[in-house]
């Protein structure tokens, strides 16, 4: 569930400093498990509360809060960072309240000042770098079959450049990660990453459906009638299909093999011919005399 520091404390994204305590001590006041004894949900609301004034009484940790939202924020900042060097004493002891075993109890021991277990120093985690999202459109073939592809984008006034592999069957809506292709650390962390939101262009021919590939095929009356052979399109050229008499439009004829190439748990998929009988705008006079004879046949 996204946290949102201001919503907890009741408060504006301009408060100041001050209002940020003043809205603190009012909620410490009220939810602190001294004064809630074996009240769970109190004790949770306090846990929210402490955590989101532990970031944004941090000038600090509420830049970085402000800048990167609240998911970039915990992918830089864990519970021990939030809470290193955070001291919230001299409220709890106005109001008469203990301090010692408090985070202990509520943190499992975040907050004592980068302290952990027997006395050991814990080093502060280096920040990641910032993650950057692109929007990219492929041709629908080249999302089918998958591929290589050199990706180049303007951040913070330079030009980068990528080589990035396209898996087969990336549907319209994925989100590919590079990771490390994002961002530099500002503290000599790991790079943030690149993630590329995925669109795809529309096929004169072909459709999509899950793994398999559709496209339209249109056959003579006579040869859906008396059955014939016909040139099926697919992304590896052409296919000669036998099409049985009979046939109705909207029928398919499935190529096997012939959709989407396998990928890690996706099966390969099939082709389907979609048939459209197709009727001439245009007659000669020996078709005209000969549908009418058809006609007076009942055909």
């Amino acid at each position: 569930m996204a946290k949102d520091y201001y919503g907890t404390l009741g408060i504006s994204k301009n408060a100041s400093a001050e209002e940020i305590k003043k809205a603190y001590r009012k909620l410490a006041l009220k939810y602190h498990p001294d004064k809630n004894p074996g009240d769970k949900k109190a004790e949770d609301k306090f846990k929210e509360i402490t955590e989101a004034y532990a970031v944004l009484s941090d000038a600090e940790k509420r830049k970085q809060y402000d800048q990167f939202g609240e998911t970039g924020f915990h992918q830089r900042y864990s519970q021990e960072d939030i809470f290193r060097g955070f001291d919230v004493g001299d409220i709890f002891r106005e109001f008469g309240f203990g301090t010692e075993d408090i985070f202990s109890h509520l943190f499992g021991g975040a907050g004592r000042g980068g302290v952990s277990g027997a006395g050991t120093r814990v080093r502060p985690r280096p920040l990641k770098g910032q993650d950057y999202s692109l929007n990219v459109a492929l041709p629908f073939r080249e999302a089918v079959k998958g591929g290589e592809r050199r990706i180049e984008f303007r951040q913070n006034g330079q030009t980068h450049a990528v080589q990035v592999r396209i898996p087969p069957g990336v549907e319209p809506g994925s989100r590919l990660r590079l990771a490390g292709k994002g961002g530099p650390s500002p503290s000599g962390g790991p790079a943030g990453d690149l993630f590329l939101q995925v669109d795809v262009s529309p096929d004169p021919l072909f459709s999509r459906e899950g793994q398999d590939l559709l496209v339209k095929v249109r056959v003579p009356f006579s040869g859906a009638c008396l059955g014939t052979t016909v040139e099926v399109p697919t992304l590896e050229g052409t296919k000669r299909v036998k099409v049985p008499a009979g046939i109705q439009s909207g029928a398919k004829i499935r190529l096997k093999g012939f959709g989407v190439p396998a990928h890690k748990s996706r099966p390969q998929g099939d082709l389907y011919a979609v048939i459209e009988i197709a009727v001439p705008q245009e007659l000669s006079d020996k078709q005209k005399e000969l549908l009418e004879k058809l006609k007076k046949e009942g055909l």
